[in-house]
């Protein structure tokens, strides 16, 4: 049974229960629509699902594992303290996710493009655009399995791309140029083609969340073909298209694709602020083209409890896993900073963690560019009447006193040789292990601080509920009932740049976002932006600034592949794309390859350089091993399947 709301009480896509599909259901516009509503719900099994966002993040420059880490995040970290396998990747979220969706958009694609032929000009026919829904939704599914895996099955056991409705217990897969040529490329086109400009409900897809798909589709094969550093694919493959395209065709093409929808943008666009394309009270903006979604409304459609989550979809607790237990902090004995179900707080679970490198390098201008404070918590505030405490006020760092509201407890922007972290014998030293400043009432922690144990929260994720009252809410156990944002506009912006920087030929982009089409220009657009500023999260006060002018200046007049990745991690950070990103241009191991954090325990604020050993057969990842296991095929045949190195 799936059941999914679509974010407004008028735009439900409801699904009746039903325990099989069958090619008969989806000759039927009930069918059509119940198939496709069920591959919208599928989209919360895997985005939100914090195992499968543990196997994008962990392991590159963004994350590490966090200090209450087990097996799935050390194993992902590729630092020595565990080791990646078939068993322990957990991008078996996607495979055993992803699949069954391809067959439900397969049998829905096949049954009723046959109904349209036969009745052609009918009051039966079906739309083709609720079709091209389900043909964006199976292209979108092998993108995500070809970067993952490489080349991966066509043929579900009736056919290449065919409705398969009988158990199969073998499997071939097909090669990365197949899948992008004859399943990704050619269903997006035709989904381009027939799906609508605006969306039919809130959240559903349209000609542009196709577009963006189909240029990052068309930039990530044209980097294959042209495999700069030599990482190995497979099946084994020439590097070659079907088609006769070259790697600069391909850049091409998603360079024009992206600039076009660019210059088209409606219904989509970017937010005023960075500030306004993540704050709860705002989700569903015009900026997020695609989500997994979620309601607080009732919990029957949002298909997980509202008060309490086990931590497994279709819960969305990605957030839960690089949020530092805060709620250990004592002022006067009790518990300060207590467990809310607030963007700032929510709960922690300290199964990942940033590295120093976050703070110091990729959020380096922390004053001009508003994206560190809109990504992270940084101030911790005292929260203490919310659970029921009395007291007016409690002793903080410096024996000084706070009240409800004060900051107990700050990461600050830059280092202060002057912060006495514990182990001097200073009274009013933090229990959790942070520092003291002369004068101030907060504890404190310097960048150069930052640990597998106590860093700032990923606010941009957290939780937002409106039912919280004058307490801590309902939901402070609860995964968040946020959307979880798979795709936003500002990504074309980066698209269109990096495939300038690969030789895509640039051409002036007009319209609401006008540029010259260069790869600094395009980036521009979104420093721009980065430099508004309309409130302040650390400050929780009103910030009215616009820094734009000194965002755009400070642009390098090259901007070069390296600067763009760095850009779209300060836009996109901790949101699941850096795996792809890295892997994509061939830069994981280079990039990612030695970080800096301090270490677990309390009061550690020694920082020490981690080594990864990121070898290129490490750019697949491994076939999960309860598909090996299925197979009823030779050990030598399985052996053949698996992806080298695993």
């Amino acid at each position: 049974m799936t059941l999914f709301l679509m974010a407004c009480s008028k735009s439900i896509l409801e699904e009746q229960p039903r325990s099989i599909f069958t090619p008969e259901y989806f000759k039927t516009q009930a069918g059509v629509m119940g198939g496709v509503t069920s591959l919208y719900a599928n989209l919360r099994n895997m985005y939100g699902q914090a195992y499968y966002y543990n196997s994008l993040e962990t392991g590159t420059d963004e994350a590490t594992y966090g200090q209450q880490a087990d097996a799935n995040f050390k194993d992902a970290d590729l630092s020595g303290v565990g080791t990646v396998s078939s068993t322990s990747m957990r991008s078996d979220v996607l495979w055993n996710n992803v699949f069954p969706n391809i067959n439900t958009a397969s049998g829905i694609i096949e049954n009723a493009t046959a109904v349209n032929v036969l009745k052609v000009g009918t009051k039966d026919t079906i739309p083709k655009s609720l079709i091209a829904e389900a043909q964006f939704m199976r292209a979108f599914d092998y993108f995500l399995l070809v970067q993952t895996f490489g080349g991966v099955p066509l043929d579900l056991g009736a056919g290449e791309l065919k409705f398969n409705t009988a158990p199969v217990r073998v499997s071939k897969r097909n090669t990365v140029p197949q899948v992008y040529t004859k399943a990704i490329f050619p269903d997006m086109l035709t989904a381009i083609n027939n799906l609508p400009s605006t969306s039919r409900l809130t959240g559903t897809l349209t000609k542009n969340v196709a577009r963006l798909h189909l240029a990052k589709a068309y930039l990530t094969y044209a980097w294959w073909l042209q495999n700069p550093n030599n990482i190995p694919t497979y099946p084994t493959s020439d590097r070659t298209d079907p088609n006769g395209k070259t790697a600069a065709n391909y850049f091409q093409m998603a360079y024009d694709m992206a600039t076009s929808a660019i210059a088209t943008p409606a219904p989509y666009g970017l937010q005023p602020t960075y500030y306004d394309v993540n704050v709860g009270s705002n989700d569903r903006n015009n900026e997020c083209m695609l989500y997994a979604d979620h309601t607080q409304a009732v919990e029957y459609y949002n298909v997980s409890s509202l008060t309490y989550g086990g931590g497994g979809a279709p819960d969305n607790f990605a957030s839960w896993m690089l949020t530092w237990n805060y709620t250990n902090i004592r002022s006067s004995g009790v518990s300060s900073v207590q467990r809310e179900a607030v963007q700032a707080l929510g709960r922690p679970w300290v199964r990942m963690a940033p590295p120093i490198g976050v703070f110091i390098n990729t959020f380096a201008d922390k004053t001009n560019d508003s994206r560190y404070d809109g990504t992270f918590t940084t101030t911790y505030r005292a929260n203490w009447p919310k659970g029921g405490l009395t007291q007016t006020s409690l002793v903080n760092a410096n024996s000084m006193s706070i009240v409800p509201g004060d900051a107990v407890l700050t990461f600050l922007d830059t280092d202060n040789p002057s912060i006495v972290y514990p182990g001097t014998g200073t009274a009013g030293i933090s229990n959790v292990g942070a520092g003291i400043l002369p004068g101030r009432a907060d504890y404190v922690v310097g960048p150069s601080g930052i640990s597998r144990l106590m860093y700032p929260g990923i606010w941009k994720l957290g939780p937002y509920r409106t039912d919280n009252g004058t307490g801590l809410g309902p939901g402070v156990n609860a995964g968040s009932t946020r959307p979880y944002p798979i795709a936003k506009f500002s990504e074309l912006f980066f698209i269109a740049a990096e495939a300038a920087v690969k030789g895509a030929t640039p051409a002036a982009v007009t319209g609401t976002y006008a540029n010259d089409g260069t790869a600094k220009g395009l980036i521009n657009i979104i420093r721009a932006r980065a430099g508004k500023w309309r409130f302040s999260n650390s400050a929780n006060a009103v910030k009215v600034a616009d820094n734009s002018a000194a965002m755009v200046a400070a642009t390098p007049a090259t901007v070069d592949l390296n600067y763009i990745l760095a850009e779209r991690s300060r836009e996109f950070y901790g949101e699941g794309y850096r795996w792809f990103d890295l892997a994509r241009t061939q830069t994981w191991a280079a990039i990612a390859g030695t970080y800096q954090i301090c270490g677990t325990a309390n009061g550690d604020h020694t920082a020490v350089t981690v080594t990864r050993s990121i070898t290129p057969n490490l750019y697949l990842r491994p076939i999960p091993q309860g598909q090996i296991d299925g197979m009823d095929m030779s050990t030598a045949d399985k052996a053949a399947y698996q992806n080298p190195g695993y």
